[in-house]
């Protein structure tokens, strides 16, 4: 173990948060405000799939007044105005988040964005989609704003499994995440990467190469999420079927510790656990709330004396290696648009 944790990471924290990567970049406290653009998905439409991923409901992860029949502005002074007060921010970003947010025509979300940006109080966006879903016009128009403006691209992979991503309905490979890393790397905007635990069929070990294969690629920050069902979803009917059986708490943050440990420090940390009205939650139901399950896992961290990056192996292992490389090769070799 290091004698000593990098510089960014937090003495009480013992992690790289992504609030305090955003205190040090620009100076100020920064909140994000959530927005619903009226977006779908490729894999809820017919071009992909139908039904979305086994484990969506936007309900269970957007804020009350998030949506689309709610013009923009209206959603971004409410979300600006609740931030204000609980945590007296000075500057925003405005967050794209349900579905997929680069799922439209470049002129749509050339409009959405502009809109977005031109809040006195906003500097910069953040847009989630998937990456099977970015085109070269939409890296550019990113790539663009991101001359003046922050931007964050957040990319959900879930689990570097193909088999896993197959069963949960998500419709796109491991292969299309590292290429669409690739694609959008190196143009001056942050890319995010969103995982999950808790797949059946996904162990804590196979989990945590998941921290291996962010290590080896240009992620700048990451966002963990424990699997749980929700009303109105398949995963909660195989909840009711036994085919599902949610994480322990005890499980979760210990893995979660473990993946920390192997994640490098220049790698933010946005999220460690994702919450759903309680209403709507099936399982797991550990009844915390966000910031606790956060120190339920830095008070893990330091119980062990441990922090983000102590375990960092020196090389990446083969496999990470290959795998990552051979992606490489074809989107440079021009095997076509990942």
């Amino acid at each position: 173990m290091p004698n000593a944790p990098d510089a960014r990471i937090h003495p009480q924290l013992h992690i790289n948060s992504y609030g305090n990567y955003l205190r040090r970049r620009f100076g100020i406290r920064v909140s994000k405000v959530n927005v619903d653009a009226g977006f779908t998905c490729p894999n809820r439409d017919g071009s992909k799939g139908t039904g979305g991923c086994i484990y969506c409901n936007n309900v269970s992860f957007s804020p009350k007044g998030t949506q689309a029949v709610v013009p923009l502005e209206e959603q971004m002074e409410a979300g600006m105005a609740y931030h204000r007060r609980r945590l007296v921010s000075n500057k925003f970003i405005i967050y794209f988040q349900k579905y997929t947010n680069t799922y439209g025509s470049i002129e749509l979300l050339s409009d959405l964005y502009q809109r977005a940006l031109h809040h006195p109080d906003v500097i910069g966006i953040s847009v989630g989609t998937r990456p099977d879903s970015l085109s070269d016009e939409a890296i550019d128009l990113l790539t663009e704003i991101a001359q003046t403006k922050y931007v964050c691209l957040e990319l959900g992979l879930q689990s570097m499994d193909d088999a896993i991503l197959g069963r949960i309905n998500r419709g796109h490979t491991l292969d299309d995440f590292i290429g669409t890393v690739n694609r959008a790397a190196g143009r001056n905007f942050d890319i995010c990467a969103h995982l999950i635990h808790g797949f059946t069929g996904e162990s804590s070990a196979d989990f945590l190469k998941a921290a291996e294969l962010m290590a080896g690629l240009p992620i700048d920050s990451i966002k963990l999420h424990q699997l749980h069902a929700v009303e109105g979803t398949v995963l909660a009917e195989q909840f009711r079927c036994g085919e599902f059986i949610p994480l322990t708490l005890e499980a979760y943050i210990a893995t979660i510790a473990d993946f920390l440990e192997l994640l490098p420090p220049r790698i933010a940390i946005q999220r460690l656990y994702g919450s759903a009205p309680l209403e709507i939650c099936i399982a797991p139901r550990w009844g915390l709330k966000n910031n606790q399950m956060w120190y339920a896992i830095v008070n893990e961290l330091t119980r062990r004396g441990s922090w983000q990056g102590c375990r960092l192996p020196d090389e990446p292992s083969t496999l990470i290696v290959e795998h990552v490389r051979r992606v490489e090769n074809a989107f440079l070799g021009g095997a076509g648009m990942l």
